[in-house]
């Protein structure tokens, strides 16, 4: 059964953001690893399609970052993206192409602010899971 919830570190929070910022008009991707609940690594990963309004994930950089997540312990926990146009719901796109049972979060501008949602998105169904950001490192 997958967290109700998601639990980061600020730092990773804000590690996230900035990229997403950083790639912006381009969505940016990457993915979180950790233990249960707890993402306690974050890796962006280049977007091969260099589009504004898709991401697919450079392979030998995701295969990189799982080899990174065995070799220390982790499993993946969440997988992020950006929408630079927003908004942070999931896409038809994101619907069909939901590969892994791990929490998507999807990050755009709001209120001139990039912010960050969970989903579970499975069988045709999506669950928005709580991203809890952790006050101390």
């Amino acid at each position: 059964m997958k967290p109700a919830k998601l639990l980061l570190r600020r730092g990773d929070w804000e590690k996230m953001r900035r990229h997403v910022r950083r790639c912006s008009p381009l969505e940016a991707c990457g993915l979180l690893a950790g233990t249960g609940a707890q993402v306690e690594l974050v890796i962006g990963v280049p977007n091969a399609d260099r589009s504004p309004v898709r991401f697919r994930m450079d392979p030998r950089a995701q295969w990189r970052a799982f080899q990174r997540f065995e070799r220390q312990g982790l499993e993946l926990l969440a997988i992020y993206h950006s929408h630079p146009r927003g908004p942070a719901d999931p896409s038809p796109t994101d619907h069909a192409e939901a590969a892994y049972p791990v929490v998507q979060v999807i990050w755009a501008p709001l209120e001139g602010k990039w912010q960050g949602r969970g989903f579970l998105i499975a069988g045709g169904t999506v669950q928005e899971v709580a991203l809890e950001i952790q006050k101390s490192e």
